[in-house]
C-alpha cells in the first residue's frame, strides 16, 4: 500500500515505504526506510509519521531499519470512537505489533511529545520487546501521584491550562477544525525558538476563561493583518499543507482523545508500576527553550533513579519544542551515535 497515491509527498520523502499493517485497533500505517536493527519511531501531538522526515533516511544511511508510525487516532491509522481506545497500555500494544508485523522481535523506540511518553511506558509495560528507548522533548516520569485531570484543572488560576482545554470532547474540534492550515501554523509557531512569543507575551498554554487557544498564537504567514509574518524555520509551506491535509481529512477528534484517557492510564498503571523506573538503555533530548523542560525540569533531576539505564541526555541551546525538525542534522547526530553504542 502506498499512502503517496492519494496525497504528494515533498521530494525528501522520496525512497520512503508506505504500508499497513494489522494491531489491536485493526491496523497501523506506517512508513520505513533502511535495513538492519529495527528503531521505532512514535511522533507526537499534533503531528505524524511525517514528523521524523529527516530521521528516517539519516538512520538508514547508518545502517538502521528506521520505521515512523502514524499513532492511533492519527493518519491513516484507525481512529476508535471511544475515548478508553487511546489508554496508554493500547498504545504500547499498538507498537508491539508492529514490531511483531515487520518480522522482528526486539526494536529500540524512539519518541517525541507524545510519542515520548508512549515509548516511555513501551519500555516499562513490555522490557521484552523494547530494549532501548529514547526520549525526545518530554522527559519520563513514572506513574503514580495525583489524579492528572485533578491536577491539571488546578493551574492556571483564572485561566485554564491546555491540557483541560483538549480533555472536554469537541471544545478545541470547534477552535481548531474551521481552519486547520491556520491553527496548525501557529500552534506549530508558538512553541519554535525562532517564533515562540517574548517572554512578556501571553503564555500560549494556557487559555483566557471563555477564549480560544489560539488567541495567543503568534501570528504567522499568511494571517490577516500580519503581511511581515513567517512560518517557522522548520516549516515551509510544502510541510504545512502535508500536516493540514492529514488532518483537513480526519479531524483532531482520534489525536485530542490521547489527553482526554490521561485519568485511564492513571487508573491503569499506578496499582503495578507506581513509582517504576525504565532500566533499560535509554536517552533524552530536550530544547532549552521548550515549556517542557522547564516544567519538567525535576523530572530531569530524577534521571538516575528514573531512567538508570540513561546513555546520553543533551539539552540543544536555542531551541524549541520540534526538537527533531527545528534541529534535524544535530538530533540524527546524537540518535546514531548512542544507537551505534547499543550495539545490537
Amino acid at each position: 500500500m502506498s499512502s503517496a497515491q492519494s496525497q504528494t509527498f515533498p521530494p525528501s520523502t522520496e525512497g520512503l515505504t508506505h504500508r499497513l499493517v494489522p494491531s489491536p485497533a485493526g491496523r497501523v500505517h506506517l512508513v520505513e526506510q533502511g535495513e538492519g536493527p529495527l528503531v521505532l519511531l512514535v511522533h507526537g501531538f499534533p503531528e505524524s509519521w511525517y514528523s521524523w522526515r529527516h530521521q528516517l533516511p539519516a538512520l538508514a544511511a547508518a545502517g538502521y531499519r528506521a520505521v515512523a508510525v502514524d499513532v492511533r487516532g492519527y493518519g491513516r491509522s484507525s481512529r476508535p470512537a471511544d475515548v478508553s481506545a487511546y489508554r496508554m497500555l493500547d498504545l504500547v500494544e499498538d507498537g508491539v505489533a508492529v514490531v511483531r508485523a515487520l518480522g522482528e522481535e526486539t526494536a529500540v523506540v524512539v519518541g517525541h511529545d507524545w510519542g515520548a511518553t508512549v515509548a516511555a511506558h513501551s519500555a516499562l509495560v513490555r522490557p521484552d520487546v523494547f530494549r532501548a528507548v529514547g526520549l525526545l522533548s518530554v522527559p519520563y516520569t513514572p506513574p503514580g501521584g495525583p489524579r492528572p485531570g485533578e491536577v491539571f484543572a488546578g493551574m492556571g488560576g483564572d485561566e485554564e491550562f491546555y491540557v483541560s482545554y483538549f480533555q472536554e470532547p469537541g471544545r478545541a474540534e470547534a477552535e481548531i477544525e474551521p481552519d486547520v492550515r491556520g491553527w496548525l501554523a501557529g500552534f506549530y509557531a508558538a512553541l519554535s525558538a525562532d517564533t515562540m512569543p517574548g517572554p512578556d507575551a501571553p503564555d500560549p498554554h494556557f487559555v483566557s476563561r471563555g477564549g480560544r487557544l489560539r488567541d495567543r498564537f503568534p501570528a504567522v504567514a499568511g494571517t490577516p493583518g500580519a503581511p511581515g509574518a513567517r512560518l517557522p524555520a522548520w516549516l515551509d509551506e510544502r510541510d504545512l499543507d502535508v500536516y493540514a491535509a492529514e488532518f483537513e481529512r480526519t479531524g483532531l477528534t482520534g489525536a485530542l482523545n490521547r489527553y482526554r484517557a490521561m485519568d485511564r492510564d492513571w487508573e491503569d498503571l499506578t496499582p503495578r508500576f507506581a513509582g517504576a523506573p525504565v532500566r533499560q538503555p535509554s536517552l533524552f533530548v530536550g530544547g532549552a527553550l521548550d515549556a517542557s523542560t522547564r516544567w519538567l525540569a525535576a523530572a530531569i533531576e530524577a534521571f538516575p533513579d528514573t531512567l538508570p539505564g540513561l546513555r546520553s541526555s543533551h539539552i540543544l541551546d536555542g531551541c524549541g519544542h520540534w526538537v527533531q525538525q527545528e534541529r534535524p542534522d544535530e538530533v540524527n547526530g546524537i540518535l546514531t551515535d548512542w544507537l551505534d553504542a547499543l550495539g545490537d
